[in-house]
């Protein structure tokens, strides 16, 4: 009786435990591959790149060799000069946002909420939305001057649509279930804009700010390069004067680096703000 027991009890072991290992095993193979997926692409792309520039498919005269263009990132690691250009350029980026975030969320909400509104400013968008931002720079030269309010109201202006359209869409395609509930309790206009309008858009608001952030900081080096206001777009074009292609490669990289970094930062601060939203729920899952 004992022997049917002992054997009752270790028989299912091992199938029950590798059934329940089994999950977690493959989960942690799914997040190393996320994670090194990107980076051997990135290895092998450099491979690739660094194989014809030697055997001089492309010449070295116009694409340097990628382990030169890594050395001089690595120096510039090291250089205050390349920190001071880093921080000035990050200073009119998130000026810039900021500005265009402030402006553009209350105005979504509002033309989201409000069709008169939506009507009345609906020309104004579409006749603006077309237009690049980097094609006012001549008026914001004449009207500012060459200061770095030229570099923040450009970024403000390219910021701006991607978040106001984000979150007009995101006022406009409420949950049924929570605007039907609103109703149901007879919510008066203010109480739905706070306790329904604003939670259900958030994850739309999100993502505009996120695409807004890569959007500014393409302008801001642009600005930079155009006008020579200190960042990393003026030591772009320094370095290309001086005839220097490993260091202007390498702040062009830098200038990369840093457009991915703002991306992660901005995802991984999305995840944890709307960690109870159904979308980053199942993401997780």
């Amino acid at each position: 009786m004992a022997e049917l027991q002992t054997q009752a009890t270790e028989a299912p072991a091992t199938p029950v435990a590798a059934t329940l290992r089994r999950p977690r095993l493959h989960g942690w193979r799914r997040r190393w591959g996320r994670a090194l997926t990107p980076i051997l692409g990135t290895l092998g792309f450099i491979a690739l790149l660094q194989l014809i520039v030697e055997v001089g498919i492309v010449s070295a005269d116009l694409v340097p060799l990628p382990t030169e263009v890594i050395d001089q990132f690595v120096r510039q690691l090291g250089q205050g000069d390349f920190w001071a250009a880093v921080l000035d350029t990050l200073e009119g980026w998130a000026i810039g946002l900021l500005l265009a975030a402030a402006a553009a969320i209350p105005l979504g909400v509002l033309a989201g909420t409000t069709t008169a509104a939506f009507r009345s400013m609906r020309f104004i968008v579409d006749f603006l939305r077309p237009i690049p931002s980097i094609a006012l720079l001549p008026l914001l030269i004449l009207v500012l001057g060459i200061d770095i309010e030229v570099k923040i109201v450009l970024a403000a202006l390219a910021g701006f649509f991607p978040i106001f359209f984000a979150t007009l869409y995101g006022v406009q395609d409420l949950d049924p279930v929570a605007r039907d509930t609103a109703t149901v309790y007879k919510l008066n206009r203010f109480y739905r804009l706070i306790f329904v309008s604003l939670p259900g858009s958030t994850p739309y608001i999100a993502t505009g700010v996120r695409i807004s952030a890569s959007v500014a900081l393409l302008i801001t080096v642009g600005v930079e390069m155009v006008v020579g206001l200190p960042g990393i777009g003026r030591a772009i074009f320094d370095a290309q004067y001086n005839s220097d292609l490993p260091l202007m490669y390498a702040l062009v990289a830098a200038s990369g680096m840093l457009g991915v970094i703002i991306a992660l930062v901005f995802r991984a601060a999305e995840r944890r703000v709307l960690r109870w939203h159904p979308s980053q729920l199942r993401e997780v899952a």
